[in-house]
């Protein structure tokens, strides 16, 4: 099993949860992070760093989010390689918690 970025980090990047991965398994994109299914160790770290809320277990992903399993996979190898934490992008408070932003994703 690995750890998902979902839907709710599309346009926030919070990086948070790059400083804490001991794999250094996280990628980023212009306005999404995303982790490498093939890196991801599933210590689980990450999870209570995220201030979005948008990382799980795979096993834990609410149904809705299973689509980012396969999004996460696709775009590791598109992604830049990410191993410190950033700011995040400007108006992400105001896009935290907004629903249907997967139209919104930039690859």
């Amino acid at each position: 099993m690995t750890h998902v970025v979902t839907e709710n980090c599309i346009k926030c990047k919070f990086t948070d949860c790059v400083d804490v991965c001991p794999v250094d398994c996280f990628r980023e994109g212009p306005n999404f992070l995303v982790i490498d299914p093939d890196e991801c160790i599933d210590c689980a770290v990450c999870i209570p760093e995220c201030p979005a809320n948008a990382i799980f277990a795979e096993e834990d992903l609410p149904q809705d989010q299973v689509k980012f399993i396969k999004i996460n996979a696709e775009l590791t190898p598109v992604f830049d390689s990410i191993t410190r934490s950033k700011k995040p992008l400007p108006d992400a408070d105001d896009w935290n918690g907004k629903p249907d932003k997967l139209k919104q994703l930039e690859r």
